[in-house]
């Protein structure tokens, strides 16, 4: 792994600042951009020049996180050679931080390498579906000082699915986010540069899923840690709605972003910006103030 370059204070304020809700109350908004021909939602795969395109249009309909991912982590998914995953995603990160400098930037990996690479290029952040699993990504992390986003996963993508067995979902999922938070702010990362996913669709049941969205208080820890979801499209509202097609999934994952407003939840990964926005703008009047 080559040298890792240190996010500088200045942006660390403002990755910080971006894994909380606004002052208003409304979650983030975190823009997908799978530039991966093989993500479970096909309206969502783009590459190269589009793949900056479609980022600085999320951008304009309110996006303030864009998350790019360069392999699918979809169930069943086989991995992808780490030198493809590269390629993939560093250009369009090198694009959008020439098209936008102040924009904030994530990237979905789980291989250190490829996380080394994206912070060169432009990265904030790094979403680890596998939730550090690899002391690789956690020395990655801790070198540049960047955001992270710790997510839970049973096995691996091509596992995950089969491995759904739990005795009790909420407080293991808990703890063993708890711990990986702990340990990274023991080696000397901020705190406040972290946030919590519980990885909905990781290697859970529908009723797991549905468990640990409605636990999203404890998973915050008293407020010691922000909470990211990624329901958008996703297989929870398939079967919350019958619908099979992930096209065809925006109302539902309308409606698990409206009780993400109502369980506080900060940052919200999803493929459909501004039709989120449009959600939590007619939303806003109506939230009550503590």
């Amino acid at each position: 792994m080559s040298s890792v370059p240190a996010v500088a204070p200045a942006r660390r304020a403002r990755v910080a600042d971006a894994l909380r809700r606004q002052a208003d109350g409304l979650p983030r908004l975190m823009g997908i951009l799978n530039v991966t021909p093989d993500s479970f939602h096909a309206a969502s795969r783009v590459s190269g020049d589009d793949a900056v395109e479609r980022g600085l249009m999320m951008v304009h309909h309110g996006a303030t996180w864009l998350d790019i991912g360069g392999e699918s982590t979809r169930p069943g998914a086989a991995p992808v050679p780490v030198e493809e995953e590269q390629r993939r995603v560093v250009d369009v990160i090198a694009g959008l931080r020439r098209a936008l400098p102040e924009v904030l930037l994530s990237i979905d990996t789980r291989r250190s390498d490829v996380a080394a690479a994206a912070i060169a290029a432009g990265a904030d952040m790094v979403n680890d579906v596998s939730g550090l699993r690899d002391p690789a990504m956690v020395d990655v992390v801790l070198a540049a000082g960047c955001g992270v986003c710790i997510m839970h996963m049973q096995g691996t993508p091509s596992t995950m699915q089969r491995e759904a067995t739990y005795e009790d979902v909420v407080s293991e999922v808990h703890a063993a986010l708890h711990t990986t938070a702990s340990d990274l702010v023991s080696r000397g990362h901020p705190a406040e540069m972290i946030c919590l996913d519980p990885g909905i669709g990781f290697g859970k049941t529908h009723e797991h899923n549905l468990a640990l969205l409605r636990s999203a208080s404890d998973l915050r820890d008293d407020g010691r840690w922000p909470i990211l979801w990624g329901v958008s499209r996703k297989s929870i509202v398939g079967h919350l709605t019958g619908r099979d097609d992930a096209a065809e999934r925006l109302p539902g994952t309308l409606g698990l972003a409206a009780v993400a407003v109502q369980q506080g939840i900060d940052v919200l990964r999803v493929h459909d910006v501004r039709e989120h926005r449009d959600l939590l703008h007619a939303m806003q009047p109506f939230l009550l103030r503590g």
